[in-house]
Order: C-alpha cells, then structure tokens, then sequence
C-alpha cells in the first residue's frame, strides 16, 4: 500500500462518513444511521488508517472536527494526553497548574470511578479497539500484513486498558452482545497468545523508515517483540508470577534489530537524544530509534492532545529550548501547565543544586543531554500548600519537545507541531534487558545489562557508572523515559507505587511531604458509566 502515513489522516480516513462509534458500556460500533451499511461507506484502507489515527487525532478532522469519544471535548480525549496525565501526574515525575476537573485528583492520587479524564482515556482505548474490531469483520482477509498491524493495535490498546484497569470488558469481534469480563492475568494470556501466534510471524520484517518512506508511522515485528518484552517486565504485577528471562529474550531482539539507538552527530546544537523530540524527528535520522511514532504534522495532521500537548502543556512564553535570544518551543502555544516535580529536578541535581538557567543551557550544566528543563525564573518547590500548586512557575518547566528543526529552520506551522511522538523507541529495551537480567540475577544488574545502561547514558553525554543498584535503574528509566508516559508503570513494578513501601514524592497522596497511598490505587477504576451500562458483566475494581 503505498501511502505517506504522514499525511494519510487529514485525507482517507475522513471516508468513514457512518462516523463509527463506542457504545458506552460495549465494545459494538455502531453507525450513527443504523440504514447505512459500513462496509459500502468506506474503504479497506480507510477503516486502516482510522485504527492508526485514533491514536494520533481525537476524531474526524484533526484538531479542529468532531471527537470519537462522547462527553469529552477532543483536545482532552486524546490518547497521548490522556497517557500522560495518566502515567505522568500520579507520579513523581510532574504535576499540573490548571484546574480542569480531575487534575487535581492526578495531581494527589484521588481519582475514582467517576473521574472524568480517566474515563475519557478508558473509552478512548475501547473505542480504538472497537474501530480495530470493525475492521477485522470487513476487511480481515483484504490483506495479511495489514490485518497484523489492525490486530498489533488492538493488542497495544488492550495492553493500557490491562496496564491501568486489569479486569475491563473484553471483545474480538463485533456483536450485538454486550462484552464479558476479562480478569487481567487472563487478559495477559490472551495478549501473549495474540502477539506471537497471529501478530508478529504475518508483520513486515524490521526495517529503519523515515518520513519520506511510505509505510513510515507502521509497525513491522520490532513493535510486537517490544510489546511482548514489555508485558513479560510486568508479569509479575498480572499474574503473580515473574517472567524476567522472557522479558530479556525480547527485548534482546528489539536492540538486535535495525531499530538502533539513535548516536547521530550533533546538529546546530542539538544532540543525538535531543533530536528525538523536535520537529523534524521523522526526517533528522534519530527514527531509526522510533519502533512506532505516532504521527504530526502542523498543515495535514493535527491534534491539541499529542505533541502539541507536551509542548504547549509545559512550557510558557519564557521558555528558551534553543537559545537565549529565541524563546518558546517553536510554536506561539504556551498553555503553562504541567511542570517538573522537586523528585524529578533531583535525579539530575541530586544536591538540591539545579542552576536557575534556561533549558539551552541546563543540559551542559547537568551533564546529561537529558536534562532539558528551564529553571530561569521559577523555583524547585511546587508549592507549600495546594493553592501554590496551582501556580506555573512553582516548579521548572520541560522543554523536551520542540517544533524547532535541527537545520535551524521553523516547523511548517506556529500552531501546531511536527514532531511525532515515539510511542515506542528502542532505548526501552536497554533499560527491559538490563532490569530483566538485574532482577533474575538476584537484583545485581549483569555485565550486559550494565552495558546497555551505559550505552544510554554515553548517548546523554553523561558518566558511565561501574555497577547499579535497582533504585539507580529505576532513576535510570526516569531520566530517559520522563514525560513519556512509562512512569506510573514502572514505579508500581518496582513497588514504589501504592501501597507502604514509603516511597514518597512531593503532594504525593496530597500532603506536601508525600505519604503513602493505599495499595487498591495501583489500579484504575472501571467507570461508573460503563458498570452501569453492563452491570451484569461487570464488576468494580477492589478498593473502589
């Protein structure tokens, strides 16, 4: 199929005139004119398209058309938002200034059942899967590889629902029955199952892609060994029972396929780590790391909830990412919203002793290219009491992405940002194999696995270390992974979550000091309107 992914959501997927949708309390779609026929509407490759873009775009018409998900306005429904609020806020990593409904309650751990984002990300997944689903039933035999890719996706939006809920409503096919309960250890088998006998063997071979390649933004068999090596790092919160060698034997694939750890040269004063997230990340050779970039583009295909989202969210007008006399992140949004916590700040000033320099300047003071955050004008602490919370500038601003390009040229819109976001990137399997093998190895991390480690933080620029604690690992995927959405999960593997394992972080549990929090809370809620909806299928989650 030779189509620009690039630029395929603004165009094809718009076909899907019936405006297929989730029903709340099932996985069905439904088309919005039960006489129209679904399959006569639209076609195999629009119905494909649609299953990559609902985790790009909120609904039909990007930034500024309708959202798939009822009830909640598309810049907050999307799926990369609602990943970070989910994943980024609840932990030790950020917390937000703005007091939308629900912040609050990521900001200090008091979400339930009827929290409004949480729900919104719920459905966002289910009404993926639904898409996915309805693609299988009219297009399942059109094409193998792409069947893979539909059904790759299904598994990846199985695995957040499995991830944050556990026990959620489970459907392969489109009925008119309403979907049973799914516990999570069963949920677990099944994405094992699915992954390695229907997903990888039918997906294309790994292979580097650019943006100029026409199946850029699609996933070959590298995607599906990552996911596998993901859920074998976290078998031991599914089931019960560790999987650490799986994990690692995964993993292991993932960093001897194509898919490298991107070591290119600096380019006008960006580094190789930095380049990941800039405006032109599908074209400045750091995609040979990207193992599923979830695509933008300012002009074609555009969205207020993915790289926007983590630009604007986080940054200010006062910013400087590029250098002191350019400020901002390539684009005129600057939302002042979420912002560093103190226990981020510290995994790279350990010594409370962050220079209050900008962002173009604050990588080369921490010796660690990672370090992109702007301390100018702000302070460390996030408050002294909840109302402090509330202000931008309690706390320092990340500036790690950017709609800047590595050429020195603007991105293609003042709006709206390029940059992809690599939902899934190589370096993760570093820090699986090396935590994998550290953990089998009774919690002492291998000769390999300190090398893979090493090999992340050389790219940062940082010093290599001779041996790490499991704490330090932990740090490790902090400081590579913060803001990416990985956060919450990796601190519950490592029972750093809820729970008392005193492990505390600044307003964690809404205290200032931090306190511990009730180990139930290491699962979401199943929202009330969904119990509602299949009360006899489906029951509450523990602690709820």
């Amino acid at each position: 199929m030779k189509i620009n992914f690039k630029h395929i959501f603004s165009a094809s997927f718009l076909l899907m005139t019936v405006g297929l949708v989730s029903c709340v309390g099932d996985l069905n779609v439904t088309p919005k004119d039960p006489n129209l026929k679904t399959k006569e509407k639209i076609s195999a490759n629009a119905a494909f398209n649609k299953c990559y873009a609902n985790l790009a775009l909120a609904g039909n018409g990007g930034a500024t058309g309708d959202c798939d998900v009822d009830g909640i306005d598309g810049g907050t429904s999307g799926f990369v938002r609602q990943l970070f609020n989910s994943e980024e806020l609840t932990t030790d990593e950020a917390i937000c200034a703005w007091g939308d409904e629900g912040i609050a309650n990521f900001n200090f751990n008091s979400y339930d059942a009827s929290h409004p984002m949480l729900r919104g990300f719920y459905y966002r997944l289910t009404t993926g899967i639904a898409f996915c689903n309805q693609y299988l039933k009219d297009f399942g035999t059109h094409d193998a590889t792409m069947t893979a890719e539909v059904r790759f996706i299904r598994a990846l939006e199985y695995f957040y629902l499995l991830n944050g809920w556990g026990n959620v409503p489970f459907s392969t096919e489109i009925s008119s029955e309403k979907p049973k309960r799914i516990e999570r250890a069963e949920l677990y088998k099944w994405l094992l199952e699915e992954l390695k006998n229907e997903v990888e063997p039918k997906l294309s071979e790994p292979k580097v892609k650019t943006s100029t390649d026409p199946e850029y933004g699609r996933v070959d068999k590298t995607a599906a060994w990552l996911l596998l090596a993901r859920l074998y790092l976290n078998a031991e919160v599914y089931t019960g029972k560790p999987e650490w060698t799986n994990a690692a034997e995964y993993a292991k694939k993932v960093i001897d396929s194509p898919h490298k750890l991107y070591t290119g040269e600096a380019k006008n004063g960006w580094t190789a780590y930095q380049q990941l997230f800039m405006g032109d990340n599908g074209e400045n050779g750091s995609s040979v790391e990207a193992i599923l970039p979830v695509l933008q583009d300012g002009l074609k295909t555009t969205s207020w909830a993915t790289t926007i989202f983590l630009m604007a969210g986080c940054n200010d007008a006062n910013v400087h990412v590029k250098s002191e006399s350019v400020p901002g992140n390539g684009t005129t949004q600057g939302w002042g919203g979420n912002r560093m916590r103190k226990d981020l700040v510290e995994k790279f000033f350990p010594k409370d002793n962050a220079p209050e320099v900008s962002a173009c300047e604050m990588p080369k003071k921490a010796k660690d290219d990672r370090a992109i955050f702007d301390a100018k004008g702000r302070k460390l602490d996030n408050g002294d009491n909840k109302d402090g919370v509330a202000i931008f500038t309690n706390g320092y601003a990340v500036c790690k992405f950017n709609n800047f390009k590595t050429d020195g040229t603007p991105g293609s819109s003042s709006t709206f940002s390029d940059a992809d976001f690599f939902l899934m990137r190589s370096a993760e399997a570093y820090l699986i194999y090396a935590e994998a093998t550290a953990r089998a190895n009774n919690d002492t991390p291998t000769t390999e696995g300190i090398t893979y480690l090493n090999d992340l933080r050389e790219r940062a620029h940082a010093e290599k270390k001779d041996s790490y604690t499991m704490r330090e690992i932990c740090d490790e995927w902090s400081r590579e992974f913060y803001f990416e959405g990985l956060r919450r999960t990796t601190l519950i593997r490592f029972g750093y979550y809820g729970g008392n394992n005193n492990y505390n972080w600044v307003w964690k549990g809404g205290v200032k000091e931090g306190r511990n929090i009730d180990a139930h809370l290491n699962l979401f809620a199943i929202p009330t309107t969904d119990l509602n909806a299949n009360a006899e299928n489906l029951k509450q989650n523990p602690g709820y």
